[in-house]
């Protein structure tokens, strides 16, 4: 009869290490502040001139411009943004201002 208590405990004690595992899995890190976190170093064109940027290769190259996707982007400056496209395996790049004119389109 002593065997019971004995294995009351042990279950007991199996339950709260399982209970206090799965809590601490529950504990994260708190997320990064906001200018540490990589999305705000750069500052990426709009869809509207990433768009302006497919439809100028689509012209350039003759590609099919729904088969041209924006692949990154970035600021160049205070009116000028680089986006980088992919024509079918073919690497283009594109300067676009913020009015919305294509200055270069180029292979990469």
């Amino acid at each position: 009869m002593s065997v019971k208590p004995a294995v009351k405990s042990s279950i007991l004690v199996i339950a709260l290490v399982s209970m206090v595992q799965t809590l601490s899995a529950c504990v994260s890190t708190p997320p990064p502040a906001p200018e540490q976190m990589s999305r705000t170093q750069v500052e990426t064109a709009p869809a509207d001139l990433q768009l302006l940027c497919a439809n100028a290769v689509a012209k350039s190259s003759g590609a099919d411009s729904a088969k041209i996707l924006p692949m990154s982007s970035s600021r160049i400056d205070s009116k000028t943004y680089q986006v980088e496209l992919d024509a079918g395996g073919k690497k283009t790049s594109c300067l676009v201002d913020t009015d919305g004119t294509v200055k270069s389109v180029e292979p990469i």
